[in-house]
């Protein structure tokens, strides 16, 4: 495991920011950190980078416990972007990386790569004012990923992006880490974290909810729902055991039927068509898996009112 939490709480005044949560973040993965806003996400974020100490708990890394030391090899990215408006977007960009301990020249090559790959080697000369919000989040982006440390994290990295950035920022995030990178994003973008995202950690409430790989997680949430598309001149009704087979939901389209059936009692797959190839032709059969943001809404939900 390349990076964890154990146990760790933060309080402000009167608010419990994080309750013992407990992340697992397995090396050279894509980790996704979901939660409603206000969860606790960007504290733990922040205690992670050692901007925010926690009150209790430890950050492990690496198999020891975190120190400054470790910080060098971190990329943060966070929501609120920390640009300069009046500079110019190469010579901010220059000082930053500079910042982080790479020379001027260095520095220059590696931003010029990174620019042509962004697409923004054209707005080199202009100040950061005159780029739109998703072409500062671009600069941003190359500035946190340029000294290539091990470990790094996006707070809502899509945000502000039209579809295309998103794309090409997915296919960023990609591409860094089959070059070895371990990486954490925070995101309300549930199909991003869907398409991208190995593990994931559901924070609500202040703790740890739900976490896992995403396979494990839609797996543990279904409902043993099947999609069959059919043809028949009956009513699917008449010929399956309502006591064995529910139907969901059923409609017509083009020539074919298309319904929504939960297995009950243990039944399986082979058992509902048993029941209806006497009496239709099957086109196809689909098993139902919820979607992440099926499950983080019904989670949520379920943590709220076990909190109310």
């Amino acid at each position: 495991m390349y990076l964890r939490t154990v146990e760790i709480t933060k309080t402000y005044e009167n608010h419990k920011a994080l309750d013992r949560v407990n992340i697992e973040v397995p090396e050279q993965s894509i980790f996704g950190l979901l939660g409603p806003n206000g969860a606790g996400k960007t504290t733990l974020i922040r205690i992670i980078n050692m901007i925010t100490q926690p009150d209790d708990g430890q950050v492990i890394i690496g198999g020891r416990p975190l120190t400054r030391k470790d910080i060098v090899n971190i990329g943060y990215m966070p929501e609120e972007r920390g640009i300069y408006k009046k500079m110019k977007v190469g010579e901010q960009a220059i000082y930053l990386a500079r910042l982080k301990g790479l020379s001027k020249a260095d520095a220059i090559k590696k931003l010029k790569f990174w620019f042509d790959r962004m697409e923004i080697s054209s707005w080199w000369n202009r100040k950061v004012e005159e780029l739109s919000k998703g072409m500062q989040q671009k600069v941003q982006f190359i500035v946190t990923i340029l000294h290539d440390p091990k470990l790094l994290i996006f707070d809502e990295p899509f945000s502000g992006l039209d579809p295309i950035n998103v794309n090409l920022m997915k296919d960023e995030i990609r591409y860094l880490n089959k070059q070895g990178a371990t990486i954490i994003f925070s995101t309300h973008n549930m199909a991003s974290v869907e398409e991208i995202c190995d593990q994931i950690c559901l924070i609500d409430n202040s703790r740890s909810v739900l976490s896992g790989e995403i396979h494990e997680i839609k797996d543990r949430y279904k409902t043993n729902t099947f999609k069959v598309t059919y043809r028949t001149d009956g009513n699917l009704s008449d010929f399956i055991n309502p006591g064995e087979f529910k139907i969901i939901k059923s409609e017509k389209l083009r020539d074919n039927y298309v319904a929504d059936i939960q297995l009950l009692n243990g039944n399986t797959p082979n058992a509902l068509l048993a029941q209806m190839l006497p009496n239709t032709e099957v086109v196809a059969i689909q098993e139902i898996l919820p979607s992440l943001n099926d499950i983080f809404i019904r989670v949520v939900n379920n943590n709220t009112l076990h909190h109310e």
